[in-house]
């Protein structure tokens, strides 16, 4: 686990070319959710100053398998901690959406999904949890739930999207260095 002290307000957000992104995570364990718990506020403050929606642990360099989630519906906070979360259904309807990520700044392209699924997962408190999701957060679900399995937005692409995508991200990257 990284260093989690609060010294800073945000942690930096990795972007698509670091090969981290590409590790599957481990399941998270009883005796790593003290460190979770301390990260997490870290984590939501990035996510909010990145103007994001959701976060997953391997964004920020830690290789845990839990994100978090605030879709911020009519401008209330509404924070969500899924640990080891496991989709176990999926609709077979599915719809295209314009999705972003924020380790592909600037980045957006149509991807396709379930519209409805049913996840399990734990809450910061060890509780084991079920929820059926539809529409926003059911995307947000498996968007945050593929970066767990090393699976990036770009993967659901054509290799023509996801090449002109990536080639504008490494030639962002070098501008900046």
């Amino acid at each position: 686990m990284k260093n989690t002290d609060n010294t800073n307000t945000v942690l930096p957000i990795l972007i698509a070319t670091n090969s981290f992104l590409r590790k599957k995570t481990r399941i998270v364990q009883p005796e790593d959710i003290s460190e979770i718990r301390k990260v997490v506020p870290t984590m939501f403050e990035t996510m909010y100053q990145a103007s994001g929606i959701g976060l997953a642990a391997p964004q920020v360099g830690i290789g845990l398998r839990f994100f978090i989630v605030d879709l911020m519906k009519d401008d209330v906070s509404d924070p969500m901690v899924f640990i080891n979360p496991e989709i176990f259904e999926k609709s077979d309807e599915q719809s295209g959406y314009r999705e972003g990520c924020l380790s592909f700044p600037e980045q957006f392209a149509d991807v396709i999904r379930s519209e409805k699924i049913k996840v399990k997962y734990m809450d910061l408190e060890g509780k084991i949890n079920e929820i059926e999701a539809d529409g926003l957060l059911a995307r947000c679900i498996q968007h945050e739930t593929d970066h767990l399995d090393g699976i990036l937005f770009v993967d659901h692409l054509s290799s023509l999207k996801k090449n002109i995508i990536m080639r504008k991200i490494i030639k962002e990257q070098k501008r900046e260095h």
